[in-house]
């Protein structure tokens, strides 16, 4: 959901469109639009997800329209359209994962960290949601855990509570 009313303008650091430029020199004359993944990447490690302002500034570097922008940022859910725990927790959530356990895995996180799927925690550090395929059918219930995309198979609620635990204690 691409909600504006409640979201600052951005500016992107030097650094940030020296980046920028790496990417697009990379390209073509005019095929910087080829740019806009790894672009929203960078977007995205920076301010935590893409806002409507910083998709804005992004189309106008490129020299493209803002709605190019926003249907890349909205059809890959790799691109958060909402702000997220500085450790986003994804589950598998289909079928093979759900007969081994990835339901109970959930339901285990919300109470867990206290927040419903999509949510962030009060002090930042986490959101969690349901995905699809994580391709480790046969090492279910699987868990990846962004930024840095860290894989874990075989979950049960101590091996998460693990997990969440080490992420606290990384501060």
């Amino acid at each position: 959901m691409l909600r504006v009313e409640e979201q600052q303008p951005v500016e992107f650091s030097s650094a940030l469109l020296s980046k920028f430029d790496e990417i697009v020199n990379r390209y073509p004359a005019g095929r910087q639009k080829s740019a806009l993944l790894p672009i929203l990447h960078l977007v995205q490690a920076e301010f935590g997800w893409t806002s409507v302002p910083a998709m804005d500034k992004v189309a106008e570097y490129l020299q493209i329209q803002p709605i190019e922008v926003y249907e890349v940022a909205s059809f890959y859910t790799m691109y958060f359209l909402e702000p997220k725990g500085k450790y986003v927790l994804e589950v598998c959530r289909t079928g093979p994962c759900c007969l081994v356990g990835a339901e109970k895995i959930m339901d285990h996180i919300e109470q867990k960290l206290g927040v419903k799927e999509g949510q962030v925690t009060e002090d930042g550090l986490f959101s969690w949601r349901g995905v699809e395929c994580l391709a480790a059918c046969g090492f279910g219930p699987v868990l990846q855990i962004g930024p840095e995309y860290t894989f874990y198979e075989n979950l049960t609620e101590q091996s998460v509570d693990q997990l969440i635990d080490d992420l606290k204690n990384k501060i």
